[in-house]
């Protein structure tokens, strides 16, 4: 006969191995409030700055036991040696940030951004494509983030039908190592080697970006990488929003702009935001795990005067 400590462990053993077969790169509403508060599972909440939000929003309403962390701030990405920014913070720091939101090696994460607009989905995504870099493979972003989560409004009370609390949570700390998955960084001068061998390099700006009309604040040039394919951030999102199209729909924008599903492919933007957009798209909902992200991006890029740029539109 089992003891009641034999049961709670096989119970929570359980619970443990259902959350890492669940971990795929998209989960939806239901998956959460089903899951919501299982050993083993954090719910990482990222709405900030880039979707109109701050901590102010998490304090007055969030999931139940989500932990917050501020993407702009809390140190998710660093200047570099040469000073460019947006970079991945270094590995040490890392550690200590995921730890102290009471991540370990064995966590489930779900990462919830705001869900209104690509834009602050890629928050979610970035967040997301560190953590596979740093080795973390269970880890998950939540479809429509906040905003799908409180889609269903109770008629009489006006206010959303899936549970929320108020205040914030205090995670107790855990130990995070990570293990650096090199082959997913690139560099500039993979991009260039890139370039030379024919691979499939694809920019996720704004197209009026890609066409050189205009151009990041920080950005030293206008233009793009010379050969690149354009496949703005803001396609690959329903309307925009902040819900990933379906993979067919997927499959023919990435038609359209002329870019592999399969083939090798370096994705960028400015700072390794917008890219990351992409990178999920293709490498996580598509399945090409030939698929990388220049961080570094335009940013890096333009700063360099010996690095070609391409302008398509020359206003001058």
């Amino acid at each position: 006969m089992k003891t009641l400590a034999a049961i709670a462990l096989s119970a929570t053993l359980g619970a443990l191995s259902m959350t890492v077969q669940a971990a795929e790169p998209l989960v939806d509403v239901e998956w959460v409030k089903a899951n919501t508060g299982k050993p083993g599972v954090v719910i990482l909440d990222v709405r900030g700055k880039l979707a109109g939000k701050s901590k102010t929003d998490y304090l007055r309403a969030h999931i139940p036991g989500a932990v917050y962390t501020a993407y702009l701030k809390d140190g998710w990405r660093a200047k570099d040696a040469s000073g460019t920014p947006g970079m991945l913070a270094p590995i040490d720091q890392l550690e200590k940030l995921i730890g102290g939101l009471g991540i370990d090696n064995e966590t489930h994460v779900v990462v919830v951004p705001n869900g209104g607009k690509a834009l602050d989905v890629g928050t979610a995504t970035r967040i997301y494509w560190t953590f596979k870099v740093l080795g973390h493979d269970n880890v998950s972003l939540l479809d429509g983030g906040m905003v799908a989560y409180t889609k269903e409004i109770d008629e009489k009370t006006k206010k959303p039908l899936n549970p929320l609390e108020k205040g914030a949570v205090q995670p107790e700390a855990k130990t995070f190592k990570a293990s650096l998955r090199e082959e997913m960084l690139v560099t500039k001068q993979d991009v260039v080697d890139a370039q030379q061998s024919g691979v499939a390099i694809v920019d996720h700006r704004p197209h009026n970006q890609y066409l050189g009309i205009n151009q990041h604040r920080a950005a030293k040039r206008a233009g793009t990488i010379p050969g690149a394919s354009n496949l703005p951030e803001n396609w690959l999102t329903q309307n925009g929003g902040g819900s990933f199209r379906s993979k067919n729909s997927l499959e023919k924008l990435y038609a359209a702009a002329n870019v592999s599903t399969s083939d090798e492919q370096i994705n960028f933007c400015n700072s390794g935001h917008w890219a990351s957009l992409g990178w999920f798209a293709s490498h996580e909902l598509l399945g090409n795990k030939n698929a990388k992200m220049y961080d570094g991006s335009m940013l890096e890029w333009s700063a360099d005067a010996a690095l070609p740029m391409e302008v398509k539109v020359d206003l001058e």
